[in-house]
């Protein structure tokens, strides 16, 4: 068992769930074929994006808060959850398999983005390479300069474990509790539905300074902190805000997943947000 608790999301219960509005569906992209959740019904789109370890269905609860106004639509993406594992890692591939979703779904207009973690730099990605598909995007607890070395705790996640118990345990009491929809059945016991080797390569692809890249897309732009979050540093997250224009900032009480430690506050700032921006 790993003594330490690694550096990563906070130390809440997830809350109680309610009935999952969310659908599964897939769809191919270069070579990969990808699952994601599709809430459905007549709201306005809203593009999800999960953090590393996590999935497309962490956003369940959220969905379930913002229907029927928005219409949240989660990927799993590459290498995690129910999408193919084994593709290609870099930012270009993480930037087209979102637009390749908002396609298969024919949305052509823009739509907000909130992303996660991992997720949140595809979002501010996603931005500046292609500003006619993001009206505005919600950054949750990360930040522009990533220098991340997950190795030392994460290698020995690996394998299947006759026991669902024996994998919790492995992930120790702090992580557990977030990682249970990425533990899954499989024939000889219980795995994660990521392989710890290939979530370094997306750590890799992720590791470097973003600056540059966030100060240029100009759609309007919330970076929300954690204020108990041992990922981010919430200085950084305020600068985010403060140098780049049409860009606000707020912390919650919440460690680095800030829509399940509070996901109430956490839903009625984003609706604020997104109100004030008229979408």
């Amino acid at each position: 068992m790993h003594d330490v608790a690694p550096p990563e999301y906070g130390r809440y219960a997830r809350p109680e769930r309610k009935v999952n509005i969310m659908r599964r569906h897939s769809f191919e992209h270069d070579g990969v074929v990808f699952s994601f959740l599709d809430a459905g019904g007549d709201g306005k789109p809203l593009l999800a994006l999960h953090g590393h370890w996590m999935g497309a269905s962490d956003f369940a609860e959220v969905a379930n808060d913002l229907s029927p106004e928005w219409r949240v639509i989660a990927l799993d993406q590459r290498g995690f959850g129910e999408t193919d594992h084994g593709a290609a890692h870099h930012m270009a591939a993480y930037i087209g398999d979102a637009v390749a979703l908002l396609e298969h779904l024919s949305i052509t207009e823009p739509v907000p983005v909130l992303g996660h973690s991992f997720g949140g730099i595809v979002a501010y990605h996603l931005a500046a390479v292609h500003p006619d598909r993001v009206a505005a995007m919600i950054i949750e607890d990360i930040g522009v300069n990533m220098q991340d070395d997950s190795a030392p705790f994460v290698t020995n996640w690996s394998g299947t474990f006759r026991l669902r118990e024996a994998l919790e345990e492995r992930l120790g009491p702090r992580l557990s509790p977030y990682l249970q929809n990425s533990i899954c059945r499989v024939k000889d016991g219980w795995t994660l539905n990521f392989d710890p080797a290939e979530f370094l390569e997306s750590e890799q692809a992720t590791n470097g300074d973003h600056w540059n890249v966030w100060l240029q897309s100009r759609c309007p732009a919330l970076v929300v902190s954690g204020g108990e979050s041992r990922v981010s540093d919430a200085g950084e997250l305020r600068a985010m805000a403060e140098k780049r224009d049409a860009a606000a900032f707020a912390q919650l009480k919440a460690g680095h997943s800030v829509h399940i430690d509070a996901r109430s506050e956490f839903v009625n700032l984003l609706r604020q947000f997104l109100k004030q921006q008229h979408l």
